[in-house]
């Protein structure tokens, strides 16, 4: 069955990529709501696009309160396995190699904003189940794929879906890695206030404060030292893999402290700072967490704000999951300057499912017959819909070693991991479609 796939997807190859380039050039980056768009014109559009796709190959269609499309196989819209992507995307950002908002191929590899996280992988799904359908494959249960809107900025579209739909039965998202996911580590975010006196932060300004992010580990900073201007070049890299970059923010904390820039207050804290730089793993902070289904611990300072009496800086946690977020937080206020206050401004607790699920196992099987790799399910550091969805885990599209290219300038997919992808979750559809319903 798995060969007939891959060459039934060679052959088709060429309606696919027209189908994704029209997804691609959507520019569905999250915006002001208006009426009818809670997330902006550009994410609308391309829930309206997908509608438009799925409903021309014989599947039934909808929006659902403006925040997210399904395109369905079969007729039983309260239990379903479900398929959930998303088509919202992070803003392109700079120094691109090549339009952002477009699909180009270089040799053997495709690039756009989105390619890899999620368009790519969502519209695999949707084409492959389109084959699946073409091919005279039959199911017993139906299948029911979802397509959001806002993933990118907090998941208020699932939100949104599940007010008025039924959740899964099972099923999962293609937005993280290979093999199976069983658990997502939890995150937290904190705001660490440390009071500077006004005199002393006069000496000091960001003038780029609109190049930092919560998703992505900052790659420049432009800073005012003593009137004077200074340019920090990092290197850029998604927050939940900070080792793959190298954070501007603390590497100019680095050579204020190496230079001695300041005195006092300002001396202390960006001494402070420094010591963070390189420490991707909690070390300064006393959050020095591991376990054996997660790993060690993340941490990515991601932004400094200047108030009129402080100076604030944002911090990513990724945590294991046998971890609770009162024990970082607590370790975090044993190791903050004196006075500082913390705030959380993202919480995210950890989920996870048991690897022994017969659907969670089936999964793993369609994976290991397309790939000939092993299938042992796993965690992630990453934050997917499985969190809001009840009933799913992430699967794919990422392969084993593959890290870091998401959310960065020149996103990219090889053309043999797209089409693997689509092999992959043609296989998981007919192994959870054809299955056993608990």
């Amino acid at each position: 069955m798995e060969n007939k796939f891959r060459s039934v997807i060679t052959s088709q190859e060429p309606d696919f990529l027209q189908m994704l380039q029209k997804m691609m050039q959507v520019q569905s980056v999250k915006s002001n709501p208006s009426d009818n768009a809670p997330f902006g014109k550009g994410p609308k559009q391309a829930l309206k696009l997908v509608v438009k796709v799925g409903r021309s190959h014989g599947f039934k269609t909808g929006i659902i309160n403006d925040a997210a499309a399904y395109v369905q196989w079969g007729d039983d819209d309260d239990h379903y396995i479900g398929i959930f992507g998303h088509l919202d995307v992070v803003p392109a950002g700079t120094n691109w190699s090549m339009p952002p908002f477009d699909l180009t191929k270089r040799g053997d590899r495709f690039y756009g904003r989105g390619i890899l996280d999620n368009k790519g992988p969502s519209m695999a799904c949707l084409y492959g189940m389109k084959l699946l359908k073409d091919m005279g494959v039959t199911m017993d249960h139906t299948i029911r794929l979802v397509f959001g809107s806002d993933e990118e900025n907090g998941s208020a579209d699932m939100i949104k879906y599940l007010d008025e739909e039924s959740a899964p039965m099972y099923g999962f998202t293609p937005d993280c890695k290979y093999p199976a996911v069983y658990g997502e580590r939890g995150i937290v975010n904190y705001a660490i206030k440390t009071p500077i006196s006004k005199d002393e932060l006069k000496q000091f300004k960001i003038l780029n404060p609109e190049a930092q992010s919560s998703d992505h580990v900052p790659d420049s900073v432009e800073a005012l030292i003593n009137q004077k201007e200074m340019t920090i070049n990092g290197k850029r890299s998604p927050s939940n893999a900070p080792e793959m970059g190298e954070n501007a923010l603390t590497l100019l904390a680095k050579e204020l402290d190496d230079n001695q820039s300041f005195k006092g207050q300002l001396g202390d804290y960006f001494h402070w700072l420094a010591s963070l730089h390189g420490e991707h793993y909690g070390i300064g902070l006393g959050v020095e967490f591991a376990d054996e289904d997660s790993g060690r611990l993340i941490m990515t300072p991601y932004k400094l704000e200047i108030q009129s009496d402080s100076l604030v800086l944002f911090i990513a946690i990724r945590y294991p999951v046998s971890v609770t977020e009162d024990q970082v937080t607590k370790g975090i206020q044993k190791h903050v300057l004196p006075k500082s206050t913390i705030e959380i401004v993202r919480s995210m607790p950890g989920v996870m499912h048991s690897k022994d699920q017969f659907w969670i196992k089936q999964l793993s099987v369609a994976y290991e017959q397309a790939t000939g790799l092993d299938g042992t399910p796993v965690t992630t550091t990453g934050a997917t819909y499985a969190r809001e969805v009840p009933n799913i885990i992430a699967f794919g599209p990422s392969f084993p070693g593959q890290k870091g290219i998401a959310h960065k300038q020149d996103e990219y997919m090889d053309e043999q991991d797209l089409l693997a992808n689509m092999e992959i979750y043609m296989n998981a559809m007919v192994a959870l479609g054809q299955g056993k319903d608990d």
